[in-house]
């Protein structure tokens, strides 16, 4: 094999594709991409044996078809030091060369049969989305994802998508995140869990938000094309078969108090309340009342803290309620809106957090002696 590449575009082929290659593996074809250079295209292809990417690189000079199969570390080291606008690979066996006007590098590789492949998707789609909307889903959700699965949180994100209504839902069993979008496609329903770690290499293949992105289920396997399949990316990955809790009983239908405050207001006073918190009293109280909002927090032998928000728009009674700070910084970091309203029952129920009707967010509250 031998091709002549520009270097910024495999660099940038390069870094999609490194996330997903497995970091620690008794296989070392796992800790390698696989080149297949063919017609004036170069596919970069990588795999963890749960989630698999190829990436097309288009207008390369190919010289002599072929594939290679080299340790994507050491590749993507190389490339990114070259300072050169091309770059030509050449492999004669597991040998690679990779050069450059003034740099010649030789690593050794493997035997491109022993890369395990990553499975060719069909033409069938059965959505479509634009990417700027999808990052932006993902953005909203993945956050809340659970580090560890167990019954009522999983380490995934809930893709549920009725008609040209999409929702992507995230949990970890202590809050909850709802992010609507629309998308285009058949009248069929579809709903599975994708892991948390293959949306997160997905939305590196997001760059330009105008790009369609195809979605397409296929048996324990869900199927993204970002842009055109022949210069884009594919991603594939297993889904989780397991059910998603029955997250719609967890939001809360009615409330008696609902505050609306500026978003960004709101983030540095729970940040500088948060200051004064500790493991043994994790928590900032939050007290509502006409046109103020008052936040204190306290921790044994730390000391205390009170910060006021004036000109708060609240309806209903004062109430008393206390939140894991780190649960509402998070989400005031995803919204992306200047302001935002929070609905509340009672100080032992979950509040909630909305942006407008396409987002949502239940977290259940602290008790505080």
């Amino acid at each position: 094999m031998k091709l002549i590449c520009d270097r910024l575009s495999l660099s940038d082929a390069l870094a999609m594709t490194s996330g997903v290659v497995a970091s620690r593996t008794p296989t070392p074809a796992l800790t390698c991409i696989k080149l297949v250079a063919k017609g004036g295209v170069l596919q970069i292809s990588a795999t963890d044996s749960e989630i698999g990417l190829i990436v097309t690189v288009a207008h390369v000079d190919v010289k002599e078809d072929g594939e290679a199969l080299i340790p994507a570390d050491k590749l993507n080291q190389i490339i990114r030091a070259c300072d050169d606008s091309t770059v030509t690979i050449s492999v004669d066996r597991t040998l690679a060369t990779i050069s450059t006007e003034n740099s010649t590098f030789k690593v050794f590789g493997h035997e491109p049969r022993e890369f395990p492949g990553v499975r060719r998707p069909s033409d069938r789609f059965d959505f479509e989305v634009d990417a700027g909307t999808l990052r932006r889903l993902i953005h909203r959700t993945t956050f809340a994802t659970a580090r560890d699965d167990s019954r009522y949180a999983i380490s995934g994100v809930l893709v549920d998508r009725k008609k040209s209504q999409l929702r992507l839902v995230a949990t970890d069993g202590r809050r909850l995140a709802l992010a609507r979008g629309t998308c285009k496609g058949g009248d069929s329903d579809s709903t599975f869990i994708v892991p948390t770690k293959a949306l997160n290499a997905l939305v590196r293949l997001m760059s330009d938000p105008e790009a369609m992105v195809k979605i397409h289920r296929d048996g324990n396997q869900v199927v993204f094309q970002v842009g055109d399949a022949t210069a884009g990316a594919t991603l594939v990955s297993s889904v989780d078969e397991r059910n998603f809790p029955p997250f719609e009983d967890v939001i809360p239908k009615e409330h008696d108090r609902r505050a609306t405050c500026d978003a960004a207001e709101l983030g540095g006073a729970i940040r500088r309340a948060s200051l004064l918190t500790n493991e043994e009293s994790k928590g900032v109280r939050l007290s509502f009342a006409q046109k103020q909002l008052t936040l204190t927090s306290r921790a044994p032998e730390m000391g205390e803290s009170e910060i006021r928000i004036d000109a708060i728009a609240y309806q209903g009674e004062p109430i008393e309620i206390a939140f894991n700070p780190t649960f509402i910084v998070d989400v005031l970091k995803v919204i992306d809106s200047e302001q935002v309203i929070i609905e509340m029952k009672a100080p032992n129920k979950p509040g909630v957090i909305k942006v407008g009707a396409d987002f949502t967010y239940v977290v259940m509250p602290v008790s505080l002696q």
